[in-house]
């Protein structure tokens, strides 16, 4: 596979993500704020945002139930049911509790930069410092791994 086959997809899909981010204000930390905030000035626009993705996904889920391989790759890349572990458990709710604080995810946090740069890169920064601790952590930590408790 060449590597414009190999990088031109992402990129691509990437920059429509970006775009779509923006144009629907998901970038907006205060927008997403609002949307956690149940019982105060509830914002329901990331539900509809949600809910759009939620449709793209089951018509994508359907298509690729058709093809024997991915239009730009050697294989499908899907989880399995042993995917579900504790240290995936406790990033997902360090995920949420970030989120939470901020309003921002890594894919809003990247389109930001280019809207807004000064205000998400103290974010940004620390989302790529995390990257990089948990690529530099040793495999798997005693507390997270299920198989240590007797």
């Amino acid at each position: 596979m060449t590597l414009a086959r190999r990088l031109i997809p992402p990129l691509v899909s990437g920059a429509l993500f970006g775009a779509g981010l923006t144009l629907s204000g998901m970038t907006d930390p205060a927008r997403v704020r609002g949307f956690l905030d149940l019982f105060g000035n509830w914002d329901p626009t990331l539900a509809f945002v949600m809910g759009g993705a939620v449709l793209v996904m089951a018509v994508a889920w359907r298509i690729r139930a058709r093809m024997a391989r991915p239009l730009f790759g050697k294989k499908f890349s899907l989880p399995g049911r042993g995917d579900l572990d504790p240290p995936l458990m406790v990033g997902s709710a360090l995920f949420g509790i970030g989120w939470g604080i901020a309003g921002l995810c890594p894919g809003p946090a990247i389109a930001s930069l280019a809207l807004s740069p000064g205000a998400v890169l103290p974010f940004v920064a620390a989302m790529f410092a995390g990257m990089a601790m948990h690529r530099l952590w040793p495999a798997p930590h005693p507390l997270l791994d299920i198989r240590s408790v007797s």
